[in-house]
């Protein structure tokens, strides 16, 4: 029936049929920056595979798959309907066509491919703008390459089925399948990130590497998996030093089912169209990685991977909301002009273009890092990782917040896609070791690795004399360093504080001037309020966020 009442004008049209890769200045110049010096046949590559990932993230087909993944989460069946134990997962279909989609675009390949972890960065910052929740598997299973290199043996016969650029689902012999992924599951409900203090026990069989499970995971992520990682204490699985890596394989050789008991899955306040699981092993078969008592040393690189993919993520999701709260503001007019015109306005999405920018660009100089593999940046990610890893995470919520704002009520009806934003916002933050852990990190690697304080000091010290706030700011950290007096407590402060100032020096090398400038006014000068959109109004706030809106 036509509506008589009214017509509907001045709403802004869907955001979709747009290039996610394309229409982001700044990702692109980071991508194009770090691979300077590649050959034009790589850098055509990668330019052209991003390429194609933006235009599907931006398609409204694949819209379309995010919602119906979110809106359909995960079912468990325990038994088939005879009563016999089967401990199997279903998705949607929509979750199926997401997760097919970021393996074939190589998500889980950054470790044979020239520029890998840079090209896959991109890629996974660019895909999970479409949908954060399958991003899980895709990042377990990318990060547990190095781990299981710790074993060669092992590591010949999975590494190529985990990089694979095919995704088969179902529980079937890793062996049969073209391509496989990896799960985790590590922490115990007495320990949380305390893995040292697991009591899943490991007792060895006959076989060489093999052992015996039996105990518990609180969390075990992704448990439709090919495989996965666990933490267990090797022989009597007591005491602290027998903490050891295990792969536990869902389905073993002959075809028969691990002893694998999800208990239920988790109701998690965002990531609904992914799986967390509470899980059992009674007698499960595992293969030993890595040395006996050695499990914390064997997963560290592991862990590294999927903190870096945290910042990756988080940076995702500030982009997503940012574009979605410059497109509002670029078609919704009140009070006689667009939004993007009003000062108010363009203070508030400028204050968010500076936060995904900063987060953009340093997630991406982060992953370039993992690329260039030598012994300054292997110690620079040391300290950088923990420290991206608390700020961007952090900053996640109240930015995708303040962008659902941008929105009015509009944002805050599930159509508007933001609310599915804001609950996954937190996620990445409590993953992979929550803000105090990271936090703790960090005085962790300044007591015990000088080389990585001194690889950071000297990226910071590449911006040196290029802006006096920031100058400061460097003098300021150097003092706080060295006063120790109640270091634990103000651990969260100077994880802060190093991140600001990393984030400031790369926008002061890098960016467009009006960037720098206001990025460094409004997080080291000291003139703005403690919500967003209270930068000083005397920046080019227009030309920031020109810069913020989709091109291409």
């Amino acid at each position: 029936m036509a509506a008589t009442t009214h017509t509907v004008t001045n709403q802004a049209p869907p955001l979709a049929g747009y290039d996610v890769y394309a229409g982001d200045r700044a990702l692109i110049e980071n991508v194009e920056r770090h691979l300077g010096d590649a050959p034009p046949g790589l850098l055509a590559e990668v330019r052209a595979e991003l390429s194609e990932l933006g235009r599907a993230a931006g398609s409204a087909q694949v819209q379309e798959w995010a919602r119906q993944a979110d809106e359909n989460p995960p079912r468990l069946r325990t038994h088939d309907r005879y009563g016999n134990r089967i401990d199997e997962v279903e998705f949607h279909p929509a979750w199926h066509r997401l997760l097919g989609h970021a393996v074939g675009a190589g998500l889980t390949d950054a470790w044979t491919r020239p520029a890998g972890h840079l090209r896959r960065a991109a890629g996974f910052f660019v895909w999970s703008q479409a949908e954060a929740g399958h991003g899980c598997p895709v990042s377990m299973t990318h990060a547990a390459v190095p781990a299981l290199r710790a074993e060669p043996e092992l590591a010949a016969e999975w590494e190529p089925r985990l990089t694979s650029h095919v995704y088969e689902e179902g529980l079937r012999p890793a062996g049969l399948k073209a391509g496989a992924l990896l799960g985790m599951a590590m922490t115990e409900k007495q320990g949380g990130s305390d893995v040292r203090a697991n009591t899943t026990a490991a007792r060895p069989l006959g076989g060489p590497g093999e052992y015996e499970l039996t105990g518990h995971k609180w969390f075990c992520s992704a448990p439709m998996s090919d495989g996965f990682l666990v933490l267990a204490q090797a022989a009597a699985g007591t005491g602290r030093d027998g903490l050891t890596c295990f792969l536990v394989p869902r389905v073993l050789p002959d075809g028969t089912r691990n002893a694998f008991a999800i208990q239920r899955l988790k109701d998690k306040l965002g990531n609904r169209s992914n799986a967390s699981a509470e899980v059992e092993f009674d007698g499960t078969w595992a293969r030993r990685v890595g040395e006996e008592g050695r499990g914390v040393r064997t997963v560290i690189e592991m862990v590294a991977a999927t903190r870096l993919d945290c910042v990756l993520g988080s940076a995702a999701l500030m982009r997503q909301a940012l574009t979605q709260a410059v497109h509002h503001a670029e078609h919704r007019s009140a009070f006689g002009a667009p939004l993007i015109e009003q000062p108010l306005m363009q203070n508030v999405l400028a204050d968010l273009a500076l936060e995904s920018e900063a987060a953009t660009t340093l997630a991406l100089r982060l992953a370039a890092a993992c690329d260039a593999d030598t012994d300054r940046e292997r110690a620079f990610l040391r300290i950088a990782v923990p420290v991206a890893k608390y700020w961007v995470t952090k900053r996640c919520t109240p930015m995708v917040a303040e962008a659902l704002e941008c929105l009015g009520g509009n944002g805050y009806v599930e159509e508007s896609g933001l609310p599915r934003l804001l609950r996954e916002s937190p996620l990445n933050s409590i993953w992979e070791g929550a803000g105090n852990v990271q936090a703790l990190d960090v005085l962790r690697v300044l007591r015990r690795e000088p080389q990585a304080l001194d690889a950071f000091l000297r990226e910071i010290g590449q911006a040196s004399g290029a802006d006096h706030r920031l100058d400061a700011a460097v003098r300021g950290l150097l003092t706080e360093l060295a006063d120790l007096t109640g270091i634990e407590a103000r651990a969260r402060r100077l994880a802060e504080r190093m991140a600001l100032v990393l984030q400031a020096s790369l926008l002061v090398r890098w960016a467009p001037p009006e960037v720098a400038d206001a990025f460094c006014a409004g997080r080291l000068g000291g003139d703005r309020g403690a919500a967003f959109g209270t930068l000083p109004h005397t920046l080019d706030l227009g030309a920031v966020v020109e810069r913020a809106r989709i091109t291409g």
